[in-house]
């Protein structure tokens, strides 16, 4: 009985997890971790330590990426100091607006941080566009790490 409730709630989770690499609120790369230690814990479940660790390590490193990219975005793109600055500011105050403020946050940060250093207005929205690229490249880190991990979720289950 326990092992089909595992097994259920490690379903779920890969399913979040997996929805969560789109909705920037939901961290998709841990539940999808989760979801994978629960399955561990089932009759189904063998997997061997160093995939848990290995999986665990970079579930950690891609939502720590995920924060970081969309300033490395700005800077790459051309923006300044203030730019960044306005990116990091606008990623916090965006997690109080939900996803689209965490998509949105970062990129009118960047704008508005390179227009207060009188930046061209063509070139705070290229820095800005390069904070935007970046929560993209974030997305898809994600999506390839949850991805692998439902992949070894569902070959641990059914084969």
């Amino acid at each position: 009985m326990l092992d089909i409730f595992l097994t259920a709630l490690g379903c779920t989770l890969i399913l979040i997890g997996l929805i969560g690499c789109v909705i920037p609120i939901v961290p998709g790369p841990p539940l999808s971790f989760l979801g994978m230690l629960s399955l561990e814990y089932t009759l189904w479940g063998n997997f061997d330590s160093d995939t848990l660790w290995t999986f665990g390590l970079i579930a950690v490193v891609v939502t720590a990426l995920d924060y970081i990219v969309p300033i490395w975005g700005t800077k790459k793109f051309g923006g300044s100091r203030a730019g960044i600055w306005g990116a990091s500011i606008g990623l916090l105050i965006g997690l109080f607006f939900g996803p689209l403020g965490i998509i949105f946050g970062p990129f009118i940060g960047a704008f508005i941080g390179e227009l207060t250093q009188k930046t061209a207005t063509d070139k705070a929205l290229i820095a800005a566009l390069g904070s935007f690229i970046g929560i993209l490249m974030g997305v898809i880190l994600k999506l390839i790490a949850s991805g692998f991990m439902t992949y070894y979720f569902i070959i641990e289950l059914f084969f």
